[in-house]
């Protein structure tokens, strides 16, 4: 799918374009995505993720020193083509060995509600790189949305989608709900806690189903444990006291697809 005539490439070689400004800000600012309609991701593998999956660049960035290494068929699926100097575009990354190629995408458009599918829930998750572990895990193990209430981390944020490593492209994504957004889906809620509940090991969880995980200091709030089906509990036969919250949520999801494909 192409989006016509494509226009020439623009060279842009100032800091103070109103683009490169954009960029920085999608780069830097966790919820600058919301503001602008528009995710910034960079890098090949991010890029091409994306394009497997069907999104496509309103801007195709590039540095001009690689510009005749992008494929052809990113340059015919974006709406536009930019060709950054390649100090401003070293300024942009924030990946340890700056990248040369990046997308601008629109965000897509969520759902009116959530779906009645296997779902993961985040509760005030507030470190990027565990939502994007999350993700990557839900996407993994054959969870379709991912729900967020107000206080997780942004899901379109530049860091959750590195740590994401792909996964947003192949998940249905809500976030800003209330808990009565949650409870309203009608899926049984299952959530783990460090001193009470079954072991994981015993349970046959149903499918599908939301698991919920919550806070990295606070845990799960109180409305959603109410709400819950069931309460799970991982055991530490090493004496930890708790996992972190991206490790116990792959433990998690593991052991529901398992028990979901019996």
């Amino acid at each position: 799918m192409t989006h016509g005539p494509q226009p020439a490439p623009v060279t842009i070689a100032s800091r103070d374009n109103p683009l490169v400004k954009q960029l920085r800000r999608l780069s830097e600012q966790g919820t600058a995505y919301r503001r602008t309609g528009q995710f910034w991701i960079e890098g090949e593998h991010l890029c091409s993720a994306a394009m497997a999956r069907g999104m496509r660049p309103a801007v195709l960035v590039v540095a001009a020193s690689r510009m005749n290494q992008v494929p052809g068929a990113w340059q015919a699926a974006a709406a536009r083509t930019v060709v950054l100097e390649d100090r401003l575009f070293a300024d942009l990354s924030a990946l340890e060995s700056p990248s040369h190629v990046g997308f601008v995408i629109d965000l897509p458009t969520p759902p009116a509600q959530p779906l009645q599918v296997a779902s993961v829930v985040l509760d005030r998750v507030q470190d990027a790189g565990n939502v994007g572990s999350i993700l990557r895990s839900a996407a993994a193990f054959g969870f379709r949305q991912v729900l967020a209430l107000q206080g997780t981390a942004g899901l379109w944020s530049a860091k959750v989608l590195r740590a994401g490593m792909g996964a947003h492209f192949g998940l249905q994504l809500i976030e800003g709900l209330q808990a009565d957004d949650v409870r309203a889906t009608g899926l049984p809620l299952l959530v783990t806690s460090s001193h009470q509940g079954q072991d994981l090991q015993q349970e046959d969880p149903p499918w599908p189903c939301a698991w919920v995980f919550g806070h990295e200091g606070q845990g799960v709030s109180a409305l959603l444990l109410e709400a819950a089906a069931r309460r799970v509990r991982i055991p530490q036969p090493g004496g930890e006291e708790s996992l972190n919250v991206a490790a116990a949520a792959a433990i998690c999801l593991y052991a529901s697809a398992c028990a979901g494909t019996r």
